[in-house]
């Protein structure tokens, strides 16, 4: 599986295993299915994990490090968040997550960009992974604390990356404006940007891609398939898009574009993989996934044929932006 490369020098590799699942999002991953999709992805060729905190109360986190802890620590990129403590949560004593995840409420989230949040979330994370270190630490969600995510949550996480604590650092975020802005006035690294760089949605064009190849900073997106919308050959009338139920009109484009992939032998979820890494600033695609079946279904999408003239033909269709969409092709860096 090809590679690219941030400038801290980490490997990605282009596809990446988002973790969230591994936390029980809106059900239980038994620990089996968590153990066979790390397994597959790891055949697979995979060596690119994302995890955080809020993801399962923990849960993620623990699985994560469990599972990789017997792969060499050298062959894979790890990365996890900062920004939600995890606190003791008495009143929540036989209570499940009210966050998406099914989980014990035992602990809950605390939003915390300090400096001294983000140095306990880091060390709190090393011993529930059981890990030696984390290559790269996000910000996550850091939407209501701009300044105090430039001011201290940044600084921090760059004193640690500079004594070799933590590898690389960023954010992660559903906006591009704001992780434009850590791009233009932080030492970030790389970030991670959910649902706004898709065949759906240009958002990202505008602002924070050009800043990202100005400033050598790498891109990973996360939500290539809208919540749902891009994630089938054929959307549904009821398909979502960003966590809702999708417009008429836009499950209508998503058909047209599912259209003219089908006229090039492509599906919807196939291109959905591909266009993002079509631009030179994205480094990785990350795609959650709970099971061995889905990261394997995962891989074919992006191991599939996707040819140049289905680009030149969605843009002629009105499908694609004209000025913003990447008229290039897919440049690996490397191919381990």
């Amino acid at each position: 599986m090809h590679t690219r490369r941030l400038r801290t020098g980490h490997a990605l590799t282009e596809l990446g295993l988002g973790m969230a699942q591994f936390g029980n999002l809106y059900r239980e991953t038994t620990d089996a299915e968590a153990a066979g999709a790390l397994d597959a992805a790891w055949e697979s060729g995979l060596r690119y994990f994302d995890t955080a905190p809020h993801y399962g109360l923990g849960l993620s986190e623990r699985r994560a490090g469990g599972l990789l802890a017997e792969r060499p620590r050298e062959e894979y990129v790890l990365s996890t968040k900062v920004g939600r403590l995890l606190v003791d949560n008495p009143a929540g004593a036989g209570a499940l997550d009210d966050q998406g995840f099914a989980v014990p409420a035992s602990v809950r989230r605390e939003w915390d960009f300090s400096r001294d949040g983000v140095l306990r979330s880091i060390e709190e994370s090393l011993t529930r992974s059981g890990l030696d270190r984390i290559d790269i630490v996000y910000l996550h969600d850091p939407d209501d604390w701009q300044d105090q995510a430039t001011d201290e949550a940044l600084p921090a996480l760059a004193e640690l990356r500079d004594q070799g604590v933590i590898g690389a650092i960023g954010a992660g975020m559903n906006q591009s404006a704001m992780l434009a802005h850590f791009i233009r006035n932080t030492d970030v690294d790389v970030v991670m940007l959910a649902g706004r760089y898709t065949l759906l949605d240009d958002e990202a064009s505008a602002d924070l891609l050009p800043v990202a190849v100005e400033r050598g900073v790498g891109v990973v997106i996360a939500g290539v398939y809208n919540s749902g919308l891009l994630a089938t050959d054929r959307p549904a009338d009821d398909g979502k898009f960003n966590y809702e139920t999708a417009p008429a009109a836009l499950v209508q484009r998503a058909r047209a574009i599912a259209d003219v992939c089908a006229d090039h032998g492509v599906t919807l979820p196939q291109a959905a993989i591909a266009y993002p890494l079509l631009h030179p600033a994205v480094v990785s695609v990350v795609v959650g996934a709970r099971s061995m079946e889905q990261v394997r279904g995962n891989v074919a999408r992006y191991r599939a044929a996707v040819p140049a003239e289905l680009w030149d033909d969605l843009r002629a269709a009105g499908l694609l932006p004209i000025k913003t969409s990447p008229t290039f092709s897919h440049q690996p860096q490397e191919t381990p």
